[in-house]
């Protein structure tokens, strides 16, 4: 009689812990999305342009209200779209099948960082107006005439390896990588549309922080200002 009595509520009880389960699953990848899509997102560091900075296989941490409701700052680590012509070789070849599909998915809720792809890391040197100059009569880069303490820049690391003058438009930033000898950055596109420089509507985010791996971890501030 008792176990006849019981058997019909086990069901329930297995119903109720899968209902619970699914929810809390849901729930927590809505949050994921909400997060990549109105806070922060992840990205692997592909080359050694940013080096020691950031080392290849650096997990980044990418917030998305700079540029937005903050500003751009010379000094940000930021993540931007290829303008069109700086990503050359062939294309990366994406996965297919049940694989391809299992990592786009986790890539759009965000819980697998986002592949380099079209995207490109390097840090701000010229903002919208400046007149940016290299080198000075002790090799350094200037900003209106006036030298740029790079306290970024490694031992022995030269602030440029060419000599480049231009004018920053308005609505773009003048880019270049810590590893300078490694970098091809705004120096190299000086033919490009923007003379270099980079529209800002292209960049994703500024990087505040290296997430992965944990020996590496630790959280940006900003060279010249020491905001985060």
């Amino acid at each position: 009689m008792t176990s006849s009595s019981a058997s019909p509520k086990a069901p329930s009880r297995a119903w109720a812990w899968v209902k619970e389960i699914a929810i809390l699953i849901v729930s927590a990848l809505v949050l994921s999305v909400l997060i990549k899509a109105f806070l922060f997102q992840s990205f692997w560091i592909p080359s050694e342009s940013m080096e020691t900075t950031l080392d290849v296989g650096d997990r980044i941490l990418v917030t998305q209200w700079r540029p937005g409701p903050l500003d751009v700052r010379r000094g940000d680590i930021v993540v931007f779209e290829d303008p069109g012509t700086w990503i050359g070789g062939a294309p990366v070849e994406e996965a297919g099948g049940v694989e391809g599909a299992v990592k786009d998915a986790l890539t759009f809720v965000g819980l697998l960082p986002e592949d380099t792809g079209n995207h490109l890391v390097k840090r701000v040197v010229g903002l919208p107006g400046e007149t940016i100059e290299c080198c000075d009569d002790l090799g350094r880069v200037t900003v209106d005439g006036v030298p740029l303490d790079e306290p970024y820049l490694d031992a022995g690391i030269l602030p440029s390896d060419r000599e480049f003058s231009t004018t920053v438009p308005l609505g773009y930033v003048w880019v270049m990588g810590d590893n300078r000898p490694a970098s091809a950055d705004s120096r190299y596109h000086m033919g490009d549309p923007g003379g270099g420089s980079i529209p800002i509507d292209a960049i994703v985010g500024t990087s505040f922080a290296i997430a992965w791996p944990l020996e590496h971890a630790t959280v940006f501030t900003n060279p010249f200002s020491g905001d985060l």
